[in-house]
């Protein structure tokens, strides 16, 4: 096991893995923008290095930064957490080239799944079922016209790289099939250098759901089951749950088989999430594959008693997995996850960075809480919006609904808006309450235009 570790992130993700690493005896090397340097993370860390300043690309994306960092400290190993680096292939082999353990999968492995287009290739070869759409990258607007016309409308251009909603268009009309084909690709450009797209057959009204891997060089893979992923605004999540409400047990086995394809058949090892469109026939569809640990991980712990943060250290420093004896696994009870963000649902959840006056957390029997943040600290405005992930666990779905309103209803926080209001409203729509929950949910039940 690792001795040092640095931790490539901010906020509560940090601190997670810091966490993990203080109960397996590793001492933390937390990096830092000059925004960040009153944070609780750079508290708790053994070691702290000041990277830069508050912007991204000038702090947590300069990996230059990072590895020097890691190399002054003695850190053996990167936890990139997600977001910002997490995903960058280059960085992964900086690592490498520098005697240093990237705590996730090869770069190789993050280059093939980044890309989605080649991705989809790659899963249709080894058997998992996707989504009917275009042989790799389309070029022009007169290549997506012809595919659209030979699958039929609606569809979707999607961009090759990167995730979170962007570069991302449906097109149900012809008509817009030319101008939505060229905002995607401007989208993805200028998101993440790459203005490759492809395009897909467009599932009307599916649910979002995926499934947590694990794999280590040993030749073990596991699923840790299913998360839902459904409730979302504009392709970012808003809730997670697991197990999904809508699947049988048949279609949980089946879909866990197609995860570990995917995984054997890329060579994966560490954490990563398979994500799937499930029709309302019940049939499913890769969507694409995550190289990273997820926001929503949590749900897919408590249903299975396994730290997946503590599993991707053990894995990265040449250990097996720790649960594999366990495996296969079924789910036990019900867990929910709701992000906690800085922004405000009455005004199309615009963001409310600001100074927290008060900060009170729910608890008692079932409630987990993953936050940085404490009464006076600061939400800034050049980061991601979360305040806080509260998840709770129940012995079925409804004790899990009923325990997330009474937290929800404990937690306290003012200085700034945020969408625990939202939350309460969705436990109290009965399409939830009936697990009826799709992509279009917000639109269609929430009355968002």
């Amino acid at each position: 096991m690792f001795k040092k570790v640095l931790v490539a992130n901010r906020g509560e993700v940090a601190l997670r893995v810091m966490r993990a690493c203080k109960e397996l005896g590793i001492q933390t090397v937390a990096v830092y923008s000059t925004e960040d340097a009153n944070t609780y993370p750079v508290e708790y860390a053994d070691e702290k290095v000041c990277i830069g300043p508050a912007p991204a690309n000038q702090s947590y994306l300069v990996m230059a930064s990072i590895i020097a960092a890691a190399k002054n400290t003695g850190a053996e190993a990167i936890h990139p957490g997600y977001g910002f680096l997490a995903e960058n292939a280059e960085f992964a082999r900086a690592c490498a080239e520098n005697d240093i353990v990237f705590i996730g999968p090869s770069p190789s492995c993050i280059e093939s799944m980044g890309n989605k287009a080649a991705a989809r290739d790659t899963m249709k070869a080894c058997g998992v079922p996707t989504v009917p759409g275009s042989d790799g990258v389309v070029e022009t607007p007169e290549e997506a016209r012809r595919f659209a016309e030979a699958v039929g409308y609606p569809v979707l251009v999607k961009a090759s790289a990167g995730g979170g909603g962007k570069g991302m268009r449906e097109v149900h009309d012809p008509a817009d099939l030319e101008s939505q084909f060229l905002a995607a690709k401007n989208e993805a450009q200028a998101a993440f250098g790459n203005g490759d797209v492809y395009l897909e057959k467009l599932v009307l009204r599916p649910r979002h759901v995926e499934v947590q891997v694990l794999a280590d060089k040993f030749g073990n893979r596991i699923s840790l089951c299913e998360r839902d992923c459904s409730l979302q605004r504009r392709h970012q999540k808003l809730l997670e749950e697991a197990p999904s409400p809508a699947l049988t047990d048949e279609i949980r086995r089946a879909m866990g088989v197609a995860a570990i394809k995917a995984v054997r058949a890329t060579g994966y090892e560490n954490a990563g999430t398979i994500e799937f469109l499930l029709d309302h026939d019940g049939r499913f569809y890769f969507m694409e594959m995550n190289t990273r640990v997820q926001v929503e991980h949590p749900v897919s712990e408590l249903i299975t008693g396994t730290d997946i943060i503590k599993e991707q250290l053990r894995i990265a420093s040449g250990e097996p997995i720790s649960c594999i004896d366990r495996a296969p696994f079924q789910p036990y009870g019900h867990a929910m996850e709701f992000r906690i963000n800085a922004e405000d649902p009455e005004f199309d959840f615009r963001p409310c960075p600001g100074n927290i006056t008060k900060f009170d957390m729910p608890g008692g029997p079932g409630v987990r809480i993953e936050s940085y943040i404490h009464e006076g600290s600061r939400i800034s405005p050049y980061y991601d919006s979360m305040v806080a992930k509260l998840i709770v666990w129940g012995s079925d779905r409804e004790e899990a609904i009923a325990r997330g309103k009474r937290a929800l209803q404990e937690f306290k926080i003012e200085g700034i808006k945020t969408t625990i209001p939202f939350h309460l409203q969705v436990l109290e729509n009965q399409a939830f309450l009936d697990g009826e929950v799709y992509t279009d949910f917000i639109e269609t039940e929430m009355g968002e235009n």
